[in-house]
């Protein structure tokens, strides 16, 4: 079976508008391609810099239809796309990734099953459907952390619970939707793979990101992480796995919790560019957003080696003190660290957990990144 080429000088399609899909825009644009972002934001981080901005709904049957009469091939940068219009863009062009991987990353509860069938290990867990589920839970998953099956990211959906009183509680404060019991474990560390799968089935694996959260958002990533060779290998060799079932095409990151004794348990995946692969962005070869292009038009991977040590911290809405964007954070103080790479997503509302931008910090060792990082942190920290 042939599997074409789009060649630079193409329209490449994006759905989302949010600062994932502002960098594959950028990386796209300095490949030659053109970009059509669909999203129904006015300002959104990715309409703004592309070449063209479709603002309407993904469901919208105008929209969907000219995004398929321009574009060859059609990405996605937020895993919440409503799967018929992956379903309706793959019926006209190219499309990566594909709506059945999408919709396993979409449902917690679908993820979790999906990822124990390949073998991989996942937390101790209860699937809570409805009430009665939670009428006598297994005293084992407590202290456990409550997580709606479908639409929570980056902390919001999520309740800590020390009982089956409080997970009731919790459940009831969710609406009763579908949910997830975790188990709360004692953590050595986090740490997340980025993965590149082609059609062909050609994969390339970033190095393994170290990662540290505040308020279930990430704060900090290290790269390479500070884990010994064979952790890295059981990361590497399990996002593998899970990428190779999945019958994945495009840029996917799985997220694993690193337990006091060593075990490697997933987390969560993200069929798409992750905030713990922006250290890509100045640290290695290739980028997850050119590697996100390169899968979309049928081109060959690049190569993922890391260059440079590199700490990536995430700046949030906090770091303002104003609500518009006004009075940010000494910016010339921050790039007075020669080796810091400041990147700002174009938001005008500062808000707090809002991810407003990111600044990667670069060294010839390791130790020398994290110590400059420490100083770049104290200038955007709240």
């Amino acid at each position: 079976m042939s599997h074409p080429i789009i060649p630079p000088g193409a329209w490449l399609g994006l759905l989302g508008g949010g600062q994932l899909g502002r960098m594959f825009c950028m990386a796209a644009q300095s490949m030659g391609y053109r970009v059509a972002v669909l999203d129904p934001g006015a300002e959104s981080p990715a309409g703004t810099v592309a070449d063209l901005h479709i603002r309407r709904d993904y469901l919208d049957p105008q929209g969907l239809e000219e995004l398929a009469r321009l574009c060859k091939g059609v990405t996605t940068e937020f895993e919440n796309v409503p799967a018929k219009a992956l379903e309706f863009l793959a019926g006209h062009c190219l499309v990566s990734p594909m709506a059945s991987s999408v919709a396993i990353a979409q449902d917690r509860i679908r993820e979790k099953q999906f990822i124990e069938a390949t073998g991989v290990a996942v937390a101790p867990h209860l699937v809570v459907r409805n009430a009665a589920d939670l009428d006598a839970p297994p005293a084992a998953l407590f202290p456990g952390i409550l997580k709606v099956a479908r639409l929570g990211y980056d902390g919001k959906g999520q309740a800590r619970v020390a009982s089956a009183q409080e997970a009731r509680a919790a459940f009831v404060g969710f609406g009763e939707v579908p949910c997830v019991l975790e188990k709360r474990l004692a953590l050595k560390t986090e740490i997340s793979v980025v993965v590149a799968r082609t059609r062909t089935t050609g994969v390339a694996v970033f190095p393994v990101a170290e990662n540290e959260h505040r308020g279930g958002i990430l704060d900090t990533s290290v790269a390479p992480a500070r884990i010994d060779d064979a952790l890295a290998e059981a990361a590497r060799s399990g996002a593998l796995r899970i990428a190779a079932a999945l019958d994945y095409v495009g840029v996917l990151c799985v997220e694993f919790f690193v337990l006091d004794d060593g075990a490697v348990l997933v987390n969560e995946i993200a069929p798409r560019p992750h905030n713990s692969g922006h250290y890509t962005i100045d640290a290695c070869v290739t980028s997850q957003f050119e590697q996100q292009v390169r899968v979309l038009a049928g081109l060959p991977l690049g190569d993922t080696r890391q260059h440079t040590p590199a700490v990536m911290l995430n700046i949030l809405g906090e770091s303002w003190r104003g609500s518009h964007a006004a009075d940010p954070p000494p910016w010339e103080r921050l790039l007075g660290h020669g080796s810091a790479k400041l990147h700002l997503y174009g938001k005008s509302q500062a808000r707090p957990g809002r991810k407003m931008g990111h600044v990667t910090v670069l060294g010839v060792t390791l130790d020398d990144a994290l110590a400059s990082a420490a100083s770049v942190r104290a200038l955007i920290a709240p």
